[in-house]
């Protein structure tokens, strides 16, 4: 792991000062170049994701995919997504607009000498071990996100944004960062607050943010692909999260009067597509992101071995006016459309 460390911070070192100092400095921003250094370890993560996004999980799409490619365009809206997220643009974005706030909010805490809580101290000298440390990150950070993504399914205002994800009919390994931006910046503020209010070391926090990427990227690949009985209930798979994914299945809001029952009404409503009949709703599933554990212990969680098509029922079948709801083809209108639907105007 030291190896690695210093060949990373050895690159990072090479591409501050190859690329992205001088650029500072021909901005006009050079006194930001300590922010623009962090900023820098960033956009390597984000460059080296992408590789392995294309070096592996690529050809395992090819390999043994789970659905024909029929749309080309809209998986190269996801590539740019990706490319927004991953490789820093958004970050900066969000750097630049939201975080003179938290500091200022942590600032007044201290000053008002309220302290945060430190996790690595939580257990002395266990918690001292770089391992355990990142695995307790991961428990802590897994289970806010479990409640993040029910909130974005049953909250009826933060699922007119978060539709957005689930609009996407050809889910591949670009998919992860199909996000309104208005989620994606509400889901950061909500991760970054909680990172600052455990203490989370930099490091421990970089590397569980890369391995929940990758392992999101994974599970929304175009693959045939599950873990088996006991593998499935220890890390969520291509297979479980396509489920959250499936029309009318995962996701779709709102909520049935009664939750409890509607969880225990069979699946699949039309014989052969595993899309439940009109006027059931489910409160969701397989809102992991990690881990399984979280929708097993609230009764959320279908291990159904199935790969039924993905998107969302108002794109397939009509309404009462015989419409469908239009999610948008590009960026900038994917965008626009979910502010609408926000403010009930779409």
């Amino acid at each position: 792991m030291e190896f690695f460390a210093n060949v990373f911070s050895v690159a990072q070192q090479w591409l501050f000062e190859t690329v992205v100092q001088p650029l500072m400095f021909m901005l006009g921003m050079s006194g930001m170049i300590e922010d623009a250094y962090d900023g820098t370890g960033w956009l390597l993560i984000g460059l080296i994701e992408v590789a392995i996004l294309i070096v592996v999980i690529g050809p395992l799409q090819r390999w043994r995919p789970a659905e024909p490619v029929r749309d080309r365009r809209a998986i190269r809206v996801d590539i740019l997504y990706t490319l927004i997220y991953r490789v820093g643009l958004f970050r900066v974005v969000l750097f630049l607009a939201v975080q003179p706030w938290f500091d200022e909010l942590f600032g007044w805490l201290r000053v008002n000498g309220l302290r945060t809580f430190q996790l690595d101290d939580l257990w002395p000298g266990v918690t001292d071990i770089a391992v355990v440390s990142l695995l307790l990150y991961i428990l802590v950070f897994d289970f806010l996100e479990y409640w993040i993504h029910r909130g974005q399914h049953q909250l009826e205002w933060w699922w007119k944004l978060h539709a957005l994800h689930h609009s996407q009919r050809q889910m591949t390994m670009w998919s992860d960062n199909r996000n309104h931006l208005l989620d994606a910046v509400l889901h950061d503020a909500i991760v970054v607050v909680v990172a600052q209010l455990i203490g989370v070391q930099p490091s421990q926090f970089i590397a569980v943010v890369v391995l929940s990427q990758l392992s999101e990227s994974l599970q929304h690949a175009n693959l045939r692909v599950w873990f088996g009985r006991i593998g499935e209930r220890l890390w969520v798979s291509p297979r479980f999260h396509r489920r959250h994914h499936n029309i009318g299945v995962g996701h779709e809001w709102p909520l049935a009067a009664d939750d409890a029952a509607a969880r225990n009404t069979p699946r699949g409503g039309h014989e052969g597509d595993g899309i439940p009949p009109v006027g059931t709703a489910y409160g969701g599933c397989n809102f992991g992101v990690l881990l399984p554990w979280w929708d097993m212990l609230f009764r959320t969680a279908d291990f159904t071995i199935r790969f039924d098509p993905t998107g969302i029922r108002d794109q397939v079948e009509p309404d009462e006016h015989g419409r469908v709801r239009d999610y948008g083809e590009g960026f900038w209108v994917q965008q626009w459309l979910g502010v609408k639907r926000l403010f009930g105007r779409g």
